[in-house]
């Protein structure tokens, strides 16, 4: 067989491949994300990938929109309990503090790597996350479709990178990549209902429901009182029926109040699986702070909210954005 023929099936083979695709592009965006990440400062990369995705420069003296905001965070700002939470597997003991282990899902087991995984003796049906990532999930829902092999090699590549490559999320550098299994969970709509609150200076101001994430993707928001707001963001509104307030929402913003304690701005994610309240994730930088809005004028609304820190890290810098 020649090269060229070789060459051929390799690419009809990666083309009829989901899996294989992920895998390769996942091992060029590490390559890429390792390399830009010794090529540049966080202030440099930060401003190059902000001018690249908005087509506009960052206000750094006197930012007003909240994506401006988000990027600031990230470089002038540190609190130490920003990476404990972002980590999947510590941020359990964290919730425990806070009196809330009620809402942490069972857990099948935690691995440091995907070789110590079993998995003749996982369920039918699981979630597996990479502790320092966001999106480095396979959910299974029926095991008997899963290639193990390919989603090994998969796994592999996510343990090897550091999410804060790609958005200089801070809080990310340097955690410790473990793999945990958790059950998998549905509610009552067939899927899993999403419940984001976002919370500006420790107080939630807006919810968005996502659903339909792996079929159709929707997104709602609300206000604290279930009030549909008109504007979205990545995705359109579900318009098709209402969308019905969960009979415990009341439950579900004080616990979201309690764990937004203490941040400037924190994302609390929950789940709600027939009147049981699950904890999900807490994000600082969503979208790794380039959400984009629609109309453009919810950029300033939530950015007037978000009341930013004292700074207390890069200082210098600070000094020398101003002059």
């Amino acid at each position: 067989m020649t090269i060229i023929m070789r060459l051929k099936n390799y690419f009809r083979k990666l083309k009829n491949n989901n899996l294989i695709g992920l895998y390769i592009w996942n091992e060029q965006r590490r390559i890429k994300g390792k390399s830009l990440q010794k090529r540049y400062s966080d202030f440099e990369f930060i401003n190059k990938l902000y001018l690249k995705v908005t087509g506009r420069t960052i206000n750094w003296n006197n930012p007003q929109r909240f994506t401006e905001k988000l990027q600031w965070l990230k470089v002038f700002y540190r609190n130490s309990d920003m990476p404990i939470v972002s980590d999947k597997v510590d941020v359990r003991a964290f919730l425990e503090q806070k009196g809330y282990g009620n809402l942490l899902n069972e857990v099948y087991g935690i691995f440091d790597n995907v070789d110590e995984i079993d998995f003749d003796n996982l369920p039918e049906r699981f979630v597996l996350k990479v502790s320092n990532g966001s999106g480095w999930n396979l959910v299974c829902k029926n095991k008997k479709n899963i290639s193990w092999r390919l989603w090994k090699k998969v796994i592999r590549s996510w343990q090897k990178q550091d999410l804060s490559w790609y958005g200089r999320e801070w809080n990310y550098f340097g955690l410790k990549s473990r793999i945990i299994i958790e059950k998998y969970l549905e509610d009552e709509s067939g899927e899993l209902r999403d419940y984001k609150f976002f919370a500006f200076n420790g107080k939630v101001e807006y919810v968005r429901v996502d659903l339909g994430r792996f079929t159709t993707h929707y997104q709602n928001y609300y206000d604290c009182k279930w009030n549909f707001k008109k504007f979205r963001t990545s995705y359109p509104n579900y318009m098709d029926e209402k969308i019905e307030k969960p009979k415990n929402f009341e439950e579900m913003l004080e616990i979201a109040n309690n764990l937004a304690e203490g941040f400037p701005h924190v994302r609390v994610d929950l789940y709600n699986v027939n009147g049981k309240i699950y904890f999900g994730e807490l994000t600082f930088f969503v979208s790794s702070g380039f959400l984009s809005f629609y109309p453009d004028e919810y950029d300033f609304s939530w950015g007037e909210m978000l009341k930013l820190p004292v700074p207390n890290f890069n200082l210098e810098l600070l000094e020398r954005v101003k002059k």
